[in-house]
């Protein structure tokens, strides 16, 4: 049992206590190791059968909107639905990072159809989100959800301030959809190494869309679109949004520089659990269950309630932890937008 720490204090003074006793305790490694092994195993069993109750509870959801007779019935059928092809991009989260099979051909192709609906190129976005993994909350080369400085906000243009505040205010719901589209399409922003899979996943994807919308089109002309495929995107992207803005952003963790930025602070500490309603935390495979998953990508999402567990009973000193709800966004959405000189969070309000 790794003795628990005593701490005086309040708020950031408090944090920057926890932050320096954590460092002289403990690196990355001695946190991995209290997580226990079968933590880390591949289950055959367990990979596909989650992926087939997925995949049947996206044709029951895709099911009832095509026999649905009342038009109030579309809302929580789109939710539904939109949520459950949420659980696709966590099986692909799972293969993007080796922990869905031991052979990454099947990690491959798995992850690529699963991404197909939600046109998300594979590697594109696996090579992108692990940079995200080898630099968590860094503010040179985070790249999810990374704040602006209070200097480079104030030299943006009045209309790209006002973008930037309302990707970071009202409008979070929508920004994983910009991510996507922004950066995991274009070669250019990749290594030479990769642009081959970059060029292959897009080209996947692409395909697929041709398809699948002069489907749609065929089928029911623009409402077949909105109606089967815009409107559970959208939730997805919700879902996404909402996710990887909590994971990592509170008032009290800051972004570190490259200077100062420890792996153990950064995953351990910088990473927050978020509990959401019991069914959204089924149909996403536990994807909020999320400090054990950035201790090591290799534990697989059905895993992750068992290691977080053993990370509570030697770490809970160092853990955050909290509940979703609509206060909790509006607090987040209200106030971390910029970081100060310290990596602290600023609302745009105070320097506007």
């Amino acid at each position: 049992m790794v003795q628990r720490q005593s701490f005086e204090g309040t708020g950031r003074d408090l944090n920057r206590q926890r932050i320096a006793a954590l460092e002289k305790q403990a690196s990355l490694g001695d946190v991995i190791q209290t997580i226990p092994k079968e933590c880390f195993r591949i289950s055959p069993a367990k990979a596909w059968g989650g992926l087939i109750v997925n995949v049947l509870l996206v044709a029951l959801g895709y099911a009832a909107l095509a026999l649905n007779p009342w038009w109030w019935l579309l809302p929580p059928l789109w939710i539904f639905t939109g949520t459950a092809l949420t659980g696709f991009f966590v099986i692909a989260h799972d293969c993007g990072h080796r922990s869905f099979s031991t052979r990454r051909r099947i990690n491959d192709i798995v992850g690529h159809l699963m991404l197909l609906p939600l046109l998300y190129p594979f590697h594109g976005w696996r090579i992108k989100h692990n940079q995200h993994h080898a630099f968590t909350n860094q503010i040179e080369m985070d790249n999810a959800w990374r704040p602006m400085s209070v200097a480079e906000y104030r030299a943006l243009a009045p209309g790209v301030r006002a973008g930037y505040r309302f990707a970071r205010g009202l409008g979070w719901w929508f920004a994983s959809a910009v991510h996507q589209i922004n950066l995991h399409f274009n070669p250019s922003l990749f290594k030479p190494k990769d642009r081959a899979d970059i060029r292959l996943s897009a080209g996947v994807v692409i395909a697929f869309a041709c398809v699948l919308f002069l489907a749609l089109l065929w089928i029911g002309g623009p409402w077949a679109v909105i109606q089967f495929w815009l409107m559970p995107w959208l939730v997805y992207h919700f879902w996404m949004s909402t996710f990887t803005l909590v994971h990592h952003t509170h008032p009290d963790i800051p972004f570190y520089p490259a200077s100062t930025w420890t792996p153990v602070t950064a995953q351990l500490f910088s990473t927050i659990h978020c509990a959401y309603p019991a069914w959204v935390e089924f149909l996403c495979h536990d994807i909020n269950v999320h400090i054990p998953h950035h201790i090591s990508t290799a534990i697989p999402s059905y895993s992750l309630r068992k290691a977080h567990a053993a990370l509570k009973t030697h770490w809970a000193d160092y853990m955050h932890e909290t509940e979703f709800s609509w206060s909790l966004m509006r607090s987040i959405t209200r106030d971390c937008h910029l970081r100060d000189e310290t990596g602290y969070y600023l609302p745009c309000r105070e320097v506007d």
